[in-house]
């Protein structure tokens, strides 16, 4: 890898119906860290939530808007349609079937996709997942579980894993991630195709499902808003913002979110792409301790709190490591 090469994938972020539920869902079963609770800066109507390993390491992390009066979204083509996470081994999937049968979340058979223990299961907004096992998997290490997770260190969910693209005609994306951004085809399974950064492995890779026969997706609550890929830095990342602008690509040029800086750019219908880089990460303003149990402002909305938080219906996230 070369310093300007995408590292991996830095976050998702999806839509959900309620960030109450969505907090108890993630931090109670996922067993992950509400690291940050914000706002979406463009919407401060919304809710941001970050859900991380311990210490919000890129590649781990997981965000959530709750866009006020927004319906149900439907999966179907052209969408982001699969969120990827992964876990140690094996022996992981299996400890995650039990889990989710025992708090009756809904859930598939364990399959073998691409070499990989897979587990599907789904949330309260039917947003879909699955469970990849790190068993034989080398490259992108993962993160550190968190202290206070109910789930043991063991079987914990380590960062994100393949995320699944479906589109009805792939070989709009497949220029973009293999000539712009430095994906290479690794494996062709059916319908499906595994991209992957520069022998990252499962937090490097995208699997691309072509589907030429469903409906397109309805973006909504319970469906995936975009996709982060991660860059090293501000200079590495003003490299990507100029070489995606030569490429043609609509984009969203620099912008800075405090915790990171970003561009944002359409890479096929229904599939928004972000380049993000790694710092300097979300505890830049609290402490770990304080870390996701207030509304967190950045320094430029600040000045606006009072009205912000008029406009939210609050909710207690203090008694997440209780």
């Amino acid at each position: 890898m070369t310093k300007t090469d995408l590292i991996g994938l830095h976050h998702v972020t999806a839509i959900t119906s309620s960030s109450p539920k969505m907090f108890q869902f993630m931090t109670e079963i996922l067993g992950l860290h509400l690291i940050k609770k914000t706002v979406n800066q463009d919407d401060v109507a919304s809710y941001h939530l970050y859900f991380t390993d311990d210490m919000g390491t890129a590649g781990t992390d997981i965000t959530f808007f709750d866009f006020p009066g927004l319906g149900h979204g439907t999966s179907g083509n052209n969408s982001i349609s699969r969120i990827g996470f992964r876990v140690p081994n094996d022996a992981a999937i299996d400890y995650w079937r039990h889990r989710f049968d025992d708090n009756d979340i809904k859930h598939g058979d364990v399959i073998t996709q691409f070499d990989a223990k897979t587990l599907f299961f789904y949330d309260f907004d039917n947003q879909r997942y699955q469970l990849i096992s790190d068993e034989n998997n080398a490259g992108v290490a993962g993160g550190t579980p968190y202290r206070h997770s109910p789930v043991p260190a063991e079987m914990a969910i380590s960062g994100l894993g393949p995320m699944v693209i479906t589109l009805s005609h792939p070989e709009q994306l497949n220029p973009i991630l293999t000539t712009v951004m430095g994906f290479s085809v690794v494996a062709v399974e059916g319908s499906q195709t595994l991209y992957e950064l520069h022998h990252g492995g499962h937090g490097a890779q995208v699997i691309v499902n072509f589907d030429l026969m469903s409906a397109n997706a309805l973006q909504g609550y319970g469906s995936v808003h975009h996709l982060a890929f991660r860059t090293s830095d501000h200079e590495t990342l003003e490299y990507w913002i100029n070489r995606l602008q030569k490429a043609g690509l609509h984009d969203s040029g620099f912008v800075e979110r405090y915790y990171f800086q970003s561009e944002y750019f359409r890479a096929a219908p229904g599939v928004l792409f972000e380049i993000a880089t790694d710092g300097p990460g979300f505890l830049v303003d609290e402490t770990y301790e304080e870390a996701g149990r207030h509304l967190e402002l950045p320094p430029f909305l600040e000045a606006q709190r009072a009205s912000i938080e008029a406009d939210l219906v609050p909710f207690n996230t203090e008694v997440q490591d209780e």
